[in-house]
């Protein structure tokens, strides 16, 4: 059987690296904008296309892959053209998302608790990115905002910073005690009240 993906601590840097980063270091023009998303929805149906010599769930990873890059490459187009803290938070979003979708896929290589466990994994691995995303878009914000304002006005953005990691954060728990929850579903009776009462104990901690 194939084993389990380390899902949790994978999905994170494939966000950042499995589809590679194609954001250009400067402004586009409308023209050069326009002739990227063109060619950026050729390689699509290009990509796709390859994925039809294939089968089964081989043929749905590949799919997953190829739309992936195609929304990463939008994201990182978009950002490239007119960058923002929206655009960049996008463009994370997007990474991250792409690789859970692929991730997602590879689980059902899995069967029983072990498919579980897997689905569980990559969904809390797209929490703690998305979690990520929204505190560097929102830390960033108060930081812009705390350097055009008074002292007061830092006070309220480190308060802010604070909030928003601590949201983070816990939005991180809370999936991370669902993927243990799964694993003790493995278990059975005692060993697995004893192991949920101990994953409740260590991620419901504040």
């Amino acid at each position: 059987m194939t084993k389990p993906l380390n899902l949790l601590s994978g999905i994170t840097m494939a966000a950042c690296l499995l589809f590679g980063s194609n954001a250009m270091a400067q402004s586009m023009s409308s023209t050069d904008f326009s002739a990227s998303k063109t060619r950026i929805k050729a390689e699509y149906k290009t990509d796709k296309k390859s994925c039809e010599s294939l089968a089964s769930n081989a043929k749905d990873i590949c799919v997953a892959q190829a739309k992936g890059k195609e929304a990463v490459a939008l994201a990182e187009m978009d950002n490239s053209y007119k960058s923002t803290l929206k655009t960049q938070y996008k463009v994370s979003i997007a990474k991250g998302e792409a690789a859970y979708d692929v991730a997602k896929q590879k689980c059902d290589d899995l069967s029983g608790n072990p498919k579980d466990v897997c689905k569980k994994e990559a969904k809390a691995a797209l929490t703690s990115v998305k979690a990520d995303a929204n505190v560097q878009m929102k830390t960033s914000a108060a930081n812009t905002k705390a350097n055009e304002k008074t002292a007061d006005a830092n006070a309220r953005a480190s308060s802010d910073k604070k909030e928003v990691r601590a949201d983070a954060s816990a939005d991180k728990r809370a999936a991370e005690l669902k993927v243990a929850e799964e694993k003790c579903d493995a278990l059975a009776s005692t060993a697995k009240d004893t192991c949920l009462a101990a994953a409740k104990a260590k991620f419901s901690k504040l």
